[in-house]
Parts: C-alpha cells; structure tokens; sequence
C-alpha cells in the first residue's frame, strides 16, 4: 500500500487500478525510490512518535489525578469516621437524657427552646451584617 500511495504522488494520479506498481518505479531507479520510502518512513515515524508521547503524556496526567482523588477520598473516609463516632456518642447522651426522670425532659425542653432562638439570633444577625 506504501508503494501505491507513493507511486500516485510520483505520477500524480492514483494507481490502485495498477496490478505491479514496482514495475512502473523501476524507471526511477532503485536509490531515488529507497530514498523516498526512507523519507516517507522517517516523516511516518516521528509522527507516530509525537503521537505516543502526548498519549504518555495524558496517561500521566490521567495517574496523577486518580492518585490525587484517592488521596482526598481518603481524607474523606477519616473525617466522617470522626463524625460519626462524634454523632453515636451524641445520640447516646441525649438517648439517656431522654429515658431519665421528667427533670431532665424539662431541661431538655428548655435547651431546645434556646437552641432554636440561637440559630434564629445567629440567623438574623448574619443576615444584617450581610446587607
């Protein structure tokens, strides 16, 4: 197929109608036809070359990322490990607050009260510093 495609640039016209193209380069000479298939191969060459090393290149790049996300989903996984041992130890306290005496159900009533007025104080007061 090399031949044919080099052939059609010789002649200028293309020759996959041609049965032996060789025949037909035979006039050029052997060392003028090694040295276009040569050139031909060389140009080939470095760019299939050029093409693998951006391929590496994105592949690399592609490694990087993938190690970099492992990394922070690692980070990730501790943090809520964390917050959940924080949250089950929460819950645990408030379980007991809530199975002890009715005191404690009128202090817990009490603490949510101020709970909600604090997010609501907090709330409109950040708003008012924005605006």
């Amino acid at each position: 197929m090399l031949h044919l495609s080099l052939l059609s640039l010789i002649i200028g016209t293309p020759c996959t109608h041609l049965i032996h193209p060789p025949v037909l380069l035979h006039g050029l000479g052997s060392g003028a036809v090694d040295q276009m298939l040569d050139a031909e191969n060389k140009r080939m060459t470095d760019n299939l070359s050029s093409k693998v090393s951006r391929l590496k290149s994105i592949a690399l790049d592609i490694d990087q990322e993938a190690s970099d996300q492992n990394r922070y989903l690692d980070g990730m996984d501790s943090d809520f490990l964390s917050a959940t041992g924080l949250l089950t130890g929460s819950v645990k306290r408030f379980s007991l607050m809530v199975k002890s005496g009715r005191d404690n159900k009128k202090l817990l009533c009490y603490m949510s009260i101020g709970l909600v007025l604090l997010f609501f104080i907090l709330y409109f007061l950040v708003r008012r510093i924005q605006t």
